[in-house]
């Protein structure tokens, strides 16, 4: 296991609290002097204990970085995070990883496919500006005979001013030094071994597949789906494929027996002559550069009848039937009786409930607004703020800095650590929680002591999330080889740190969490050898780990995302694009137990669900549902 590392002849030991990330095959460090480190996992790497292929295939990756570090091309578009300095042993001659730039406030390409970030004020044409850059920088590199290999939604970064910063130049193949990792949702089929049962690189890669890899980029950009993503349900059984082997069989999205995801961007949005273009890619093999044309006649606008966005020359809605919008008085489908009970002509960016009173954050006409219409905050939507209420309160966060903002008086500027570029904090109708400093701390203001504060425990700075429920609370952190859950009372003080975790190889993608009374339901996107895996850890109030479930994205099941759930009484209920369903462990194990077709109009997977006084509630983009659902 490595400790320290050199760069330029000066020692950096490496420290879990300076982590900026972990990969399936490296670690990266803050050096704090504007760099950045990426150390290559040794072979004996707790990663790697037990798994002597991986242990076998870290030694053959380092051997090769001696040489392939030390042959890097200079002069590589400014937007490649290349080597600046190596970064070696003691000797200073045997190459442990290397230094290079620092990219900070920047978010992974992959949020650019997620729709409610988007809604949250990144527009169609900074996304259209922002590939129009990353062609450029694919062209450069071609140009230089270099390949991205693996060009994935997770090595391109996106600055705050929505330029591209491509990352894990180490795995650039040129000259003799092949790229031998692969992503499974980018790899080109071409390049793949057919006869496996999901995308399997078998071929070196070529410019022909950093085009398609480009492609699926973009497609998934625009319409918040990948070139396979929905779910395949062939009516002729004998057509039944896994989920993952779809890319090799071209089943694509725009397939006529594939579910389109209902939060999905409809992809008549796009110009035919775009359109034309993926089927070609995806369903038709065809590979060339991909032609600049395409991307400077790509215009979005909004429709002045039905506020649609497309980019096409007439609205592909107007034309179609409008579906009957949901009535403030009570509906009845079935075994649901639904009533709105909110809407806005804005965007709802925050809903929780509160001792049973559901409370909001939205935006409407250039400003942030409560549920009630009262105004916190002026100013345009900005995806990088994050909301949470605590009774009149609103808390704001953004990167470091939290503000509690109150009608009847002046803000509260308090300190707050972060994870990554999110600020680490939470409420639960009670209290505040922060982490700053690496110290976990419950907010408790009173009248005659507004400024009130106890520390809960003491936390990994920087490193840690936590999620509150109305008795206890829930954190994670993952920093070079730690990886840790621990739980915490939300009133009294002391962190358990003692639970079981169960393995977590590969790179941590999301993490997210919900909590009743008596369990915390935690969810993690993980990628590992070039795919995605989601993963549910269950545990109970003292500590234990109740139950896990593994799922793969977009199968359609309630797992297939992580978002959308609401933990009560001690189950489940998750919204999926076929309606509501309900989850509960049983016997050790976690099972969908309930469906509920009859909610299947009026949520899909983006959704999020909250328990109330008003019965099951469904927030929505742009309003909110009371859903009644009649017991057996």
């Amino acid at each position: 296991m490595i400790a320290e590392v050199f760069v330029d002849g000066k020692r950096f030991k490496l420290d879990p609290a300076r982590s900026l990330g972990k990969g399936g095959e490296a670690d990266v460090y803050d050096l704090g002097d504007g760099r950045a480190v990426k150390v290559f996992k040794s072979p004996d790497h707790p990663d790697y204990q037990g798994l002597p292929g991986e242990q076998r295939a870290a030694e053959e990756r380092i051997a090769i970085h001696q040489r392939k570090l030390r042959a890097f091309p200079p002069g590589l578009p400014v937007e490649v995070i290349a080597p600046a300095a190596l970064a070696t042993d003691r000797s200073g001659k045997f190459i442990l990883g290397y230094a290079m730039a620092l990219v900070a406030s920047a978010e992974p390409l992959l949020r650019y496919a997620d729709p409610v970030y988007r809604r949250a004020g990144i527009p169609s044409a900074a996304v259209i500006g922002l590939f129009r850059e990353i062609l450029r920088v694919v062209r450069g590199l071609h140009g230089a005979n270099v390949f991205v290999g693996d060009f994935n939604d997770l090595n391109v970064l996106v600055t705050a001013d929505s330029h591209p910063r491509m990352i894990d130049a180490d795995s650039f193949q040129f000259g003799t030094f092949l790229c031998t990792v692969f992503t499974e949702r980018f790899v080109d089929p071409l390049l793949c071994d057919i006869s496996a049962k999901a995308p399997r690189l078998s071929k070196p890669y070529d410019a022909a597949a950093d085009w398609y890899a480009f492609n699926a980029l973009l497609l998934q950009s625009l319409l918040f789906v990948g070139p396979y993503g929905g779910v395949y349900r062939p009516m002729d059984p004998a057509k039944r494929i896994p989920h993952g082997q779809r890319p090799l069989c071209r089943v694509t999205v725009f397939h006529p027996e594939v579910q389109y995801p209902k939060p999905a961007r409809a992809y008549r949005v796009l110009p035919d002559e775009l359109l034309h273009h993926f089927h070609g890619v995806f369903e038709r093999d065809e590979r060339a550069p991909f032609p600049q044309a395409l991307l400077d006649r790509l215009v979005f606008t909004v429709c002045p009848k039905c506020a649609a966005e497309h980019a096409r020359v007439h609205c592909p809605f107007c034309s179609q039937v409008t579906p009957a919008a949901v009535p403030r008085a009570i509906a009845v489908r079935g075994e649901v009786s639904v009533e709105r009970i909110f809407g806005t002509t804005g965007l709802i960016v925050h809903a929780s409930m509160e001792h049973g009173e559901l409370r909001l954050v939205y935006h409407e006409d250039g400003a942030y607004r409560r549920e009630d219409g009262v105004v916190i905050l002026r100013g345009n939507l900005d995806p990088s703020m994050r909301f949470r209420i605590l009774g009149s309160q609103t808390l704001i966060g953004r990167a470091g800095e939290l503000a509690v903002v109150e009608a009847t008086s002046n803000p509260v500027r308090l300190s707050v650590d972060t994870d990554g570029n999110s600020p680490a904090f939470d409420t639960n109708g009670s209290h505040r929680f922060r982490i700053s400093g690496g110290r976990l701390l419950r907010d408790t203001p009173s009248p005659w002591d507004p400024g009130a504060v106890e520390t809960v425990g003491d936390v990994l700075a920087n490193q840690t999330r936590i999620w509150v429920g109305p008795a206890f609370g829930l954190g994670f952190y993952r920093a070079g080889n730690v990886s840790r859950v621990f739980l915490f009372d939300a009133t009294r003080r002391g962190v358990n740190d003692e639970l079981r975790v169960p393995p977590l190889a590969g790179e941590l993608i999301d993490a997210t969490a919900t909590l009743d009374e008596n369990r915390a339901w935690l969810f993690l996107a993980l990628k590992h050898a070039g795919r995605v895996r989601h993963l549910c850890l269950v545990y109970v109030r003292t500590g234990q780990l109740d139950a896990s479930e593994e799922a793969e994205p977009g199968d359609g099941s309630w797992l297939g995302t992580l978002r959308g759930k609401c933990a009560t009484g001690g189950l489940l209920l998750a919204a999926t694009d076929a309606g509501i369903v309900r989850v509960e462990v049983q016997a050790g194990t976690i099972r969908k137990t309930r469906d509920f077709p009859d909610t299947e109009e009026f949520v899909d997977d983006a959704c999020q669900v909250l328990v109330g006084r008003r019965g099951l509630c469904v927030v929505r983009d742009r309003e909110v549902l009371a859903l009644q659902i009649k017991q057996p």
